[in-house]
């Protein structure tokens, strides 16, 4: 059994903070233990620390730790002769280790240079003001490797609102059509396909690794701004935690690292090792030097809702909106005893399954067993074991937490999770069926035409958020105060509804005196109350009155006369 000092100096050996100095400052723990360590030269303290580091890792990882007591004479002449044995040894050990090696950002290069592809998109947005037509073609590029079964993956964002995808291999002049076989903007992951099997020729599949701890080096590979060959930027592991993509304003895992990621980086492999560890998309606005990258349980979620069902299909959300009971007089208040922990429960999606089983003012102890702190974050995770099939909780890393939406995230649809609960002072344990909700207003409407309904001029479209997006960057500030409170605060009572909006006027006799009218939410047709677009259609066409009434949200009231042209468009 191996003692305390020697798993001090084993510990010490394998730390990234190891160098010579402080092996042979330490190295005295061992004899006391009745241990010998490998011979470590002092002349290495010359060197770099990484690069003793290095070293001392080799030797550690060559020599044994032989067992010695003081009692016995023959084994400490063993021993001696093992030491005086295993200098020449340890010496040749040494001279490798110093060797210069590959860097990291190399191999990375070398494992790339037939896997990472450079992406041209050539993309048109609507614009939400005018949803008839289109605003000017762009196009943009940005970076896809090559995985398992002849695909690439790449960033939604960067073939988002596409009407035409190329990519080229790295040493290829060939550009080669690709068509986008699916996209989840809401993880901004996409994965396409390539039909000219010439393009596969050589080309290498990366494989899928796992998340990296702190201060662990990857190596980003792609095609940033500023050049056209490929380009390798190399840096460590700084945080792992849920973090807003941007792309599709949702709240999943994401891994910070050190290196510079540039708009053309994006989609590019993180590399640690000789597997992906993750998927470059974004950086910090105003920071330097700060980039976020998709991690591996995100990507193998995306790939594995697209195999199984064909299509995207989302993450999973519970529908609550949660309140940390940090505060020892709400924890009283609710009758929460000193042992336990939870969040409280201040607003459920009418459309979740939770609606019907969980009540406002209930307290969230756990979730699949896994026990919910305070600030609503858990240090466990469930991870599923392929061969066994089956799922165990598991730590989530060394001393880490994160958010209980994580666990939520990661369910696949339709699956189910127990939740245990404390409802006036009393536990009791649910079984609640997960799968992705869709808010009241849509967060973006990505390749697909804005739906919009004109009758006598007057232009009614669903309201969504890339519609206040067409106020600019500021949008939060310049857009409708009272439409944008709506869009990010209400919540649908109905599978279906939208919140319609007669945005303008397009002038002509009839509508004569309406003209100022704009960017108010239409509330009832002709007395009834409005669900969607199409609704709202169904009722004007089938009015058989002399004159039509638009209840909107000023309170007031609008007339029309018989015999008007009507334009209108849906979505499939």
């Amino acid at each position: 059994m191996l003692s305390s000092s020697f798993r001090a100096v084993r510990k010490l050996c394998s730390s990234s903070y190891c160098t010579t100095a402080s092996v042979i400052r330490n190295r005295n723990l061992l004899p006391r233990e009745g241990y010998i360590s490998p011979h470590v030269p002092s002349n290495l303290i010359k060197y770099s620390k990484a690069t003793q580091h290095r070293a001392i890792s080799v030797l550690f990882n060559n020599f044994s730790f032989h067992y010695t007591t003081a009692a016995a004479p023959a084994a400490i002449a063993t021993a001696t002769a093992i030491t005086s044995a295993a200098a020449e040894t340890t010496k040749n050990h040494v001279e490798e280790a110093l060797q210069p090696k590959l860097s990291d950002a190399y191999s990375a290069i070398e494992l790339a240079l037939d896997s990472v592809v450079k992406i041209f998109t050539v993309a048109s947005s609507p614009n939400y003001f005018l949803p008839w037509q289109n605003k000017s073609q762009r196009e943009t590029m940005g970076s896809g490797f090559v995985i398992t079964g002849k695909k690439i993956l790449t960033n939604a964002h960067v073939v988002a609102d596409h009407t035409f995808v190329l990519v080229r291999k790295h040493g290829s002049s060939t550009k080669y059509r690709a068509e986008v076989k699916a996209v989840g903007h809401e993880c901004d992951l996409a994965i396409l396909v390539v039909e000219n099997e010439e393009f596969w020729e050589g080309m290498n599949f990366l494989e899928l690794g796992d998340i990296p701890f702190l201060q662990e080096a990857v190596a980003v590979v792609g095609y940033p701004q500023g050049g056209d060959n490929i380009s390798v930027t190399k840096g460590v592991v700084s945080r792992v935690e849920p973090t807003q993509y941007v792309h599709g304003a949702s709240q999943l895992m994401a891994i910070q690292i050190d290196a510079a990621i540039n708009p053309g980086n994006s989609g590019g492999p993180a590399i640690m090792g000789n597997k992906v560890a993750g998927v470059a998309f974004q950086n910090l606005s105003g920071a330097e030097n700060i980039g976020y990258i998709i991690p591996v349980p995100v990507i193998k979620h995306f790939i594995s809702g697209v195999e199984e069902s064909g299509i995207y299909v989302g993450f999973c959300s519970m529908g609550l909106s949660c309140q940390p009971t940090e505060n020892v007089q709400l924890r009283k208040h609710f009758g929460m005893r000193p042992e336990m922990t939870g969040v409280l429960v201040s607003k459920i999606n009418p459309l979740s399954d939770a609606h019907g089983v969980l009540k406002k003012d209930d307290i969230i102890l756990a979730f699949d067993s896994i026990p919910i702190a305070n600030d609503g974050t858990v240090d466990e995770i469930v991870k599923w074991l392929v061969h066994e099939a089956k799922a165990i909780i598991v730590p989530f890393r060394n001393r880490e937490r994160i958010t209980f939406d994580h666990l939520v995230s990661m369910k696949k649809p339709n699956e189910t999770a127990s939740v245990r609960v404390l409802r006036g002072g009393e536990e009791h344990e649910f079984s609640i069926t997960l799968r992705p909700l869709q808010p009241l207003v849509p967060v973006h409407q990505f390749d697909k035409l804005p739906s919009y309904y004109i009758f006598a001029g007057l232009v009614f479209v669903p309201l969504t958020q890339p519609y206040l997006h067409e106020y600019g960057e500021d949008w939060y500030n310049t857009s409708p105060r009272r439409l944008c409170e709506r869009a990010l605060k209400e919540l649908p009572k109905k599978a279906g509804q939208q919140l319609i909006i007669l945005s303008q006027v397009l002038m002509d006799d009839i509508n004569a005196g309406y003209e100022r009218l704009s960017e108010l939410q239409v509330k009832k047709v002709n007395g009834v109350e409005i669900d969607n677009l199409k609704h709202l259609c169904q009722l004007v066409e089938d009015c058989s009155s002399e004159s039509l009434r638009f209840d909107l949200d000023d309170d007031r009231e609008r007339t029309r006369f018989p015999g008007l042209k009507v334009t209108k468009r849906f979505e499939s």
